[in-house]
């Protein structure tokens, strides 16, 4: 969340620097008019306590002069009145702009360049050479039917569309891609976590899914608190299904104060992750670009402001390097603000080759959300001043499984259509 504080106080600023994105000029009109009404409001109420405090000091010296104490006690108390009415005016300001606040994306920064969707984002680099084939590769779903690897009928039939089951050396590879990438997390300095795949609705505030993206979101129950036994005061509470181990590993430390040597924390978890896709019809429906349920090792870190723009560029590098290792031609791409997550103040994409369609696809976003995520969940240092601070808090895929299996399955196909196994993951088969 933004800090309110700047943004009642430069309001025009602040709506200029999120001109980067694409913001309903309504929410924008409402976002106004709550931030004028309240700042009025605040002051109307802060010039009447002023004179109310006035009014007070003057109890002493009147009875000294032998003043109307009485009229002035009169004063006093039609000044009290107004400051209760005011007060209450100002409550529901505040409310409705904090409620306003909330679906309010996080601010790009200077990195972020202009742009109205994906097509205006800024190639960075390219990493390995693309393969050359002399058939005509085939789509991974091909592939993984021919070679026995997902059975997608199964899937459908078991849940819905945008299931699939994973049999044979296919679940085997995916299996050994989660081993292989947790453990080369950890050689980086990452810590292997493991957190529950199932979220509470303050916990999916805290990263931005809640409340703009609950359409989004497989929500699975609301359920009381059962450790509170006074039935008057417990509590009804959403559970959600996670989409993505981001929103865990970050929420780790929500409404705590770190110490600034405990910092970075830099963590690692494997999770499945579950997605709605709302409004993506027809996109990618078939095999496993884009499903409901897809495994992912994610990428955590919360650090200091001083050092989350390094961060960044060493979560970039793992998980290139990854990439590189398994031998997955790919490129880097710096979103620009139309395509910006809502959270993130910049992010950079990682795109692998994939042959059939002849182009890149994301299997990464790197992202740095500043101190947009740790204010919504009140995640805080103390540094050497002894002063409480937001921390930083980062976020990147590291990578989406299914995708990297779609990426060596069609990168390593040969021309009758078996797959060759990267050397990196041959141990992990045994």
């Amino acid at each position: 969340m933004i800090d309110l504080k700047i943004l009642v106080r430069e309001f025009e600023s602040t709506i200029e620097k999120l001109s980067k994105r694409t913001i309903d000029i309504n929410f924008l009109n409402a976002l106004r008019e709550a931030s004028v009404s309240y700042k009025q409001k605040k002051i109307a109420l802060e010039e009447l306590q002023a004179a109310h405090n006035a009014k007070t000091k003057m109890f002493a010296r009147y009875k000294q002069e032998g003043g109307n104490i009485e009229e002035l006690k009169a004063e006093c108390d039609a000044l009290k009145t107004k400051i209760d009415l005011h007060s209450k005016e100002v409550e529901l300001w505040e409310e409705r702009l904090e409620k306003l606040a909330h679906n309010i994306p996080n601010i790009p920064d200077s990195k972020t360049p202009f742009g109205k969707d994906e097509s205006e984002n800024v190639e960075i680099k390219k990493i390995l050479e693309i393969p050359q084939f002399d058939f005509t590769p085939k789509e991974h779903w091909e592939l993984a039917q021919q070679n026995g690897w997902i059975d997608f009928e199964r899937g459908v039939k078991l849940a819905k569309s945008r299931f699939s089951v994973f049999m044979g050396l296919g679940a085997k590879l995916e299996r050994a891609l989660i081993n292989y990438m947790l453990d080369f997390n950890c050689k980086r300095g990452f810590s292997e976590v493991g957190t529950p795949a199932i979220a509470n609705a303050q916990t999916l505030f805290g990263t931005g899914q809640l409340p703009k993206f609950e359409n989004d979101l497989f929500k699975i129950a609301d359920f009381e608190d059962e450790e509170n036994q006074d039935e008057t005061l417990k509590n009804k509470h959403s559970l959600y299904l996670i989409p993505t181990a981001e929103v865990t590993l970050t929420n780790l430390y929500a409404d705590e104060i770190l110490s600034e040597e405990d910092l970075p924390l830099m963590l690692t978890a494997y999770t499945p992750c579950f997605r709605k896709e709302a409004g993506s019809a027809g996109r990618d429906t078939r095999g496993i670009i884009r499903q409901h349920q897809f495994d992912k090792v994610e990428l955590v870190a919360i650090t200091t402001p001083e050092d989350s723009e390094m961060m960044q560029e060493r979560m970039i590098a793992c998980a290139s390097d990854l990439l590189t290792s398994l031998g997955l031609p790919h490129r880097l791409v710096q979103l620009c603000g139309g395509d910006l997550g809502f959270s993130a103040s910049n992010t950079v994409d990682i795109e692998v080759w994939l042959p059939s369609q002849n182009c890149y696809r994301e299997i990464s976003s790197i992202s740095n959300t500043r101190d947009f995520q740790a204010r919504r969940a009140k995640i805080r240092y103390r540094d050497s001043k002894k002063k409480n601070v937001l921390v930083h808090t980062l976020n990147g895929s590291s990578l989406a499984v299914g995708r990297t299996l779609v990426a060596i399955m069609e990168n390593y196909q040969r021309s009758d259509g078996s797959i060759r196994i990267p050397d990196v993951l041959e141990m992990y088969l045994r």
